[in-house]
């Protein structure tokens, strides 16, 4: 019986151990997902244009922290990694992300197909309107405004470059990415047509900004006009006394309403001429990044620049 019973444990210690072992098997062996894209994109037009046509097809991730100042963003060994183990990079392109060129160029791209976002637009020139202070010694220096997703139809051009590039590496569910594409462009050109609906109604067609100015692709595709304290990557964050005159007389004249500032902004030339004119603060989203709370929550493209459009719509009536 003694015997019996030594045996029944054995078999209890040997079945344990053999539990334990593969517990700890699953838990050292990496979980990862074979069968998954891995997008990377640096900044948030890219990433949500990536998970709007991928959906739970893709890994992807966001090289820019939510809520950060991407002008001076610098990546860390991590993020170069990302980029380089990534099946398909999405970036921007131009002076703000010089840091990527010297890491494409090593690039694999046989394994990693390359998305510059101001490869799928006609680019339209920086530009000096009156009042603003320009931050370069040299004004003859040609510059191209970066921020080439604020026009919606701009969007469609990079949400089908993006497509392009998702089929490529993975054929095997183009239909899928085919498929999402066509309904994204749908919506991206109701946002289009419901802006211009919008603004066919409004009394006034001038912005002013008490910022940066990142819409350059925006105003001309909407044939608005804007006066505003600095460029859109200008990283000045205070402006002149002649700047905020000429805002500040340019506010009375035209008698308007409202001042804009850009997302992110510590609002603090907004604020000084709104105290001086009694116009109100509204916010114009440029999508550049978005906070934390708003890319936890889910935030799209589409809801922010619907969020412009009320504010729009409010600001020129």
């Amino acid at each position: 019986m003694l015997h019996d019973k030594t045996i029944v444990k054995t078999s209890l210690a040997a079945l344990l151990f053999g539990a334990v072992c593969i517990v700890i098997f699953l838990l050292a062996k990496p979980q990862t997902q074979t069968d998954q894209l891995k997008i990377v994109s640096t900044i948030f037009p890219g990433y949500d244009f990536a998970r709007t046509i991928a959906g739970d097809n893709a890994d992807i991730a966001m090289l820019i922290y939510p809520g950060s100042e991407i002008h001076s963003f610098e990546p860390s060994p991590q993020d170069i990694i990302n980029i380089q183990d990534s099946d398909v990079f999405i970036y921007v392109g131009g002076e703000s992300e010089a840091w990527v060129e010297k890491i494409i160029a090593n690039l694999d791209t046989n394994r990693t197909k390359i998305v510059r976002m101001m490869d799928a637009v006609d680019l339209v020139k920086e530009e000096l309107v009156g009042g603003m202070e320009s931050e370069h010694e040299n004004e003859d220096e040609i510059e191209y405004d970066e921020h080439v997703w604020t026009s919606p139809l701009n969007a469609i051009k990079i949400v089908e470059s993006i497509r392009d590039a998702l089929v490529n590496a993975d054929p095997q569910n183009a239909n899928f990415y085919q498929a999402a594409t066509t309904n994204y462009i749908k919506q991206l050109a109701q946002l289009d047509s419901d802006i211009r609906a919008t603004l066919s109604d409004t009394t006034h067609h001038t912005l002013i900004f008490g910022d940066r100015f990142p819409l350059r692709y925006f105003v001309k595709e909407y044939n608005l006009q804007y006066y505003a304290a600095f460029p859109g990557c200008s990283d000045q964050t205070e402006a002149s006394t002649a700047t905020l005159a000429f805002l500040i007389n340019k506010i009375k004249s035209e008698n308007i309403k409202y001042i804009f500032t850009i997302e992110l902004s510590n609002q603090a030339i907004a604020r000084t001429i709104a105290a001086e004119t009694g116009t109100e603060i509204l916010e114009f989203h440029s999508l550049h990044n978005i906070s934390k709370s708003d890319f936890d929550s889910g935030k799209t493209y589409l809801q922010i620049m619907y969020q412009n459009l009320t504010n729009l719509k409010r600001a020129l009536n």
